[in-house]
């Protein structure tokens, strides 16, 4: 009898001990996670993965200059010289890192306004980024403001919807190659072009040398290749005919009023213009409105 009193005492302790510990690692693991949130909240780690401030709700994602693939160190930027002169660069990488930010991993965004500042640049880079506009799952506008022609005017095409200023520069769909010759200049200078390579064509388009009529046939292949692809995405994109765009595509630009006129954008105005679209595409007012920047 006594042994079987010491030994329900000795389980008792141990399950005591055990509910102690279960509570204490609890308790640790508790602590733990509190101080963890505080300190990435108070070191600011946080903020590197949020875009509004809890207050507003539209996540603005600017995109200045060519747009490239390329690094901002391909542009003439160097970290090491801060008067070094540099061109503004639309890194595809970054801008398509801002989207996620704002679609995924920020609740209160609700809406995403892609701003407008470029002539365009690479048209893979061009493409990539109208391909995630029109693939996001929140309402996007983009609003041209000073230009947004070649694959700037691409990537706005991408977009729920376009605003653009009146005055702003719009369209200028097509394709360059051009290139400036360095023939007569480095023969004024004794410099004299050697070809090696291995094959006919793999130096052709080398400015210093000259064209040859084969290897300009070879350009104009290719550019139309570019052309015609170009026409029928701005064409999908905008839901316009095909032959209505390919009138337009003479590689010229316009002001937003002409543009509006030929449906290359939906609507003139500016920054604030947008807030009624978001606020009918979300149900609310226009009061509740804010842009993130």
């Amino acid at each position: 009898m006594y042994n079987h009193r010491m030994n329900r005492s000795i389980v008792q302790d141990i399950v005591r001990i055990l509910a102690v510990a279960i509570v204490g690692l609890a308790v640790f693991w508790a602590g733990l996670w509190i101080w963890g949130n505080w300190n990435d909240e108070w070191s600011g780690y946080n903020s590197q993965f949020t875009v509004s401030d809890g207050y507003c709700n539209i996540a603005v994602v600017p995109i200045v200059g060519d747009i490239t693939t390329l690094p901002d160190t391909a542009y003439g930027a160097d970290p090491a010289d801060p008067d070094a002169y540099s061109y503004p660069v639309a890194n595809v990488d970054d801008v398509l890192y801002q989207l996620r930010l704002a679609e995924y991993y920020d609740p209160y965004v609700e809406g995403i306004l892609v701003r407008i500042d470029s002539p365009g640049g690479s048209p893979v880079a061009s493409e990539v980024l109208a391909d995630a506009l029109k693939a996001s799952s929140l309402p996007v506008a983009a609003l041209i403001r000073e230009y947004g022609t070649s694959g700037g005017y691409l990537v706005a095409t991408g977009a729920d919807t376009i605003f653009a200023s009146p005055l702003s520069d719009v369209g200028s769909i097509g394709i360059t190659m051009s290139y400036l010759e360095n023939v007569n200049r480095n023969a004024q200078e004794g410099l004299r072009y050697v070809p090696l390579s291995s094959a006919p064509f793999k130096d052709y388009g080398d400015p210093n040398k000259p064209l040859t009529a084969a290897e300009r046939a070879l350009f104009e292949r290719d550019l139309k290749i570019y052309h015609d692809e170009f026409v029928r995405q701005v064409a999908e994109n905008r839901g316009l005919p095909i032959e209505d765009v390919a009138k337009l595509a003479d590689g010229s630009s316009m002001p937003g009023a002409l543009a509006l006129e030929h449906e290359l954008i939906d609507e003139l105005g500016n920054q604030d213009s947008t807030r009624a679209w978001f606020a009918e595409q979300l149900g609310l007012t226009v009061l509740d409105i804010e842009f993130c920047e």
